[in-house]
């Protein structure tokens, strides 16, 4: 509920704005039980589910919970230091996450938290952990990040700039009712968000079927990827490694720019033109077929569109140039598809192998009808997957949508835009 006649008085902060003015706003270290505290400096490769978690911030998900799949814990003896009671906020205080938050709450068992973070223990007569939490999600809370970092060169927060964090304080009652009312409105553009992600995945499942269908006739000869090439290759790391990148020049690609759906350059590297001659065995061609053979991302494959222009890759990238006998997007399609996917996957095996090494993708079975049944199927997989894509991109900017209305929703709340009252909450609950 907006009440347009409550009073407002200014915060003083221009990213802040004006709030009711029987809020305060306050330094985030004056509402704390205890000083922000740094977590420890392990490195966590123990993962005995007996003993206390060990939290990272890889371990948050998108949605305030924990993932199952990156557990790893600590010895007692050494956690017990750094021990999480129920309502700490977490901070994440450096790299691409820099200012990510976790809430610790209805978690079963001990855990503690690593150097990286930084813990808040909010002193709950003047802070409810729910408010503070909410409130890192907020648009105020995003640019009071950019404020801090255009103070900086580098982009990390550490708890000598957490602690003046200013931080909206209504009285607890209303905290209470606001994160109760955030509880159950966020539940629910969750729940839609989930959906849609769900109907995204469904999108993929029915073209990779497709994909499986269009590709695995019986009657179709047979070739390995090397009796249809003239090259299987990768590159190699520039000398100087990353500090060699430069600003513009010949692109290099690398695992994370090989996707299923295309390349991706938002953070392609760069070489000169002298190390692109002196890396003339993997200088790239149009048609090229990539795959990437190593790390968590092995598989991927795409391929090198006729206006790319130049350009090179590095050593987790293989370049697979087909002769006469075979179509590029053939090629791509099926290594991209169950089938290939499964070759692909079945060679790299064993969890000390470096990666997939260009005999074994020269022995991968493909089937190879005539040049011209390959183009007809590229043609109908590519009207197959221009239908996916614009039902896709709908469904994707539905998500946007929602997600940008969940941190509108929580702004309002925590600044005081939208008053909530008990009839809200008890509106919004039914609903729920």
């Amino acid at each position: 509920m907006v009440n347009a006649r409550t009073e407002k008085t200014s915060t003083g902060v221009d990213w802040l704005g004006e709030i009711p003015k029987h809020w305060n706003v306050c330094s985030l270290k004056r509402v704390l039980s205890e000083p922000l505290k740094y977590g420890a400096t392990e490195a966590g490769d123990c993962d005995d589910h007996s003993l206390p978690r060990y939290l990272r911030i890889t371990d948050f998900d998108n949605d305030g919970g924990l993932r199952a799949d990156t557990f790893v814990s600590l010895p007692e003896e050494i956690a017990r230091n750094y021990y999480l009671t129920e309502g700490d906020v977490l901070f994440a205080r450096s790299g691409a996450t820099v200012g990510k938050t976790f809430l610790f709450r209805n978690y079963q068992g001990q855990a503690c938290f690593a150097g990286y973070l930084i813990k808040a223990s909010p002193a709950r007569h003047k802070l409810r952990p729910e408010f503070l939490y909410y409130f890192t999600k907020s648009l105020a809370y995003e640019a009071w990040k950019d404020f801090i970092f255009t103070q900086a060169t580098i982009q990390n927060i550490g708890a000598d700039k957490y602690a003046y964090l200013p931080v909206c304080l209504p009285s607890i009652e209303e905290q209470q009712r606001i994160a109760a009312y955030l509880d159950a409105s966020c539940a629910s553009i969750n729940a839609a968000v989930a959906a849609k992600s769900r109907q995204i995945e469904t999108l993929e499942a029915i073209y990779q079927a497709s994909l499986h269908k269009a590709l695995a006739i019986e009657d179709w000869p047979r070739e390995r990827v090397k009796d249809v090439s003239t090259k299987i290759g990768s590159g190699v790391t520039p000398e100087g490694g990353a500090s060699g990148y430069l600003d513009e020049g010949i692109p290099l690609l690398r695992s994370q720019n090989i996707h299923f759906d295309g390349l991706r350059l938002d953070d392609v590297a760069f070489i000169s033109e002298e190390t692109h001659a002196a890396m003339s065995n993997s200088q790239l061609r149009p048609r090229d077929v990539l795959l990437n053979i190593t790390g968590a991302s092995i598989g991927r494959c795409t391929y090198v569109p006729d206006d790319f222009g130049e350009g090179n890759v590095n050593q987790h990238v293989c370049i697979i140039r087909g002769n006469h006998k075979i179509e590029h997007r053939f090629l791509s399609a099926f290594l991209s598809s169950p089938m290939g996917q499964g070759q692909v996957l079945s060679s790299f095996t064993g969890a000390s192998r470096q990666g997939l090494s260009h005999k074994e993708l020269g022995l991968i079975s493909i089937p190879l009808p005539s040049i011209g049944v390959q183009r007809n199927v590229v043609a109908e997989l590519g009207r197959l997957k221009s239908q996916q894509k614009e039902v896709r991109d709908n469904i994707e900017s539905q998500i946007e949508t929602l997600v940008a209305y969940r941190k509108s929703l929580i702004h309002e709340c925590v600044t005081g835009q939208r008053r909530i009252s008990e009839a809200d909450l008890n509106r919004e609950k039914a609903h729920g």
